[in-house]
């Protein structure tokens, strides 16, 4: 099963659309796994509509009408895989410990809120993956999504996807594209 892991795309605060990188790699996917932070509404309806299944959480910046529609940790078993996807873990320091303890029975947390990529694997063998924004770089190098796939109950093909800067017409910070105005193109 092809996986798409993506976090924090923050519409349309941080960008008119997704970049069309990761609309594809949604497009292809069996399972995509979207751990909080959509911001609108729309965002969770357009990637629901083009998912062949959606395992989801709200984040920090999502606000009711969101958290009407996602739990706060979503659960799935993908091909025997168990995962877990939540958007806040807590400090980096310790979180790989801690969210080994707080998550026994899992096989892959999926988690956000950072928007820096994140790969570990605990002694217990659950595996914490953060796959960055795709939106908002903050201070990474690249706006980013992961991708992977699952057989048999085994994670593999864990790959991180470093996207092209966008254009200035494609922000909406107030500082280019349409004035500062949000416009929603997703599709």
């Amino acid at each position: 099963m092809r996986l798409v892991l993506t976090s924090d795309t923050h519409l349309p605060q941080r960008a008119r659309d997704l970049p069309t990188a990761l609309w594809t790699a949604i497009d292809a996917a069996d399972v995509v796994v979207h751990a909080g932070d959509w911001v609108n509404v729309a965002a969770l309806d357009a990637i629901a509509g083009r998912s062949a299944t959606l395992v989801a959480c709200y984040g920090n910046n999502d606000g009711p009408a969101l958290r009407a529609r996602l739990p706060e940790i979503a659960y799935a078993t993908v091909d025997g895989l168990r995962v877990a996807v939540v958007h806040e873990t807590g400090p980096a320091a310790g979180r790989t410990e801690r969210c080994a303890a707080r998550f026994p029975d899992t096989d892959l947390l999926v988690f956000g809120h950072s928007h820096i990529p994140w790969d570990t694997t605990a002694a217990t063998g659950l595996r914490l993956l953060n796959p960055g924004s795709p939106t908002d770089r903050r201070r990474q190098p690249y706006a980013t999504f992961m991708t992977a796939t699952v057989t048999a109950g085994r994670l593999a093909d864990v790959r991180l996807h470093n996207l092209p800067p966008r254009r200035p017409a494609e922000t909406t910070n107030g500082r280019a594209g349409h004035g500062g105005q949000p416009r929603s193109t997703w599709g």
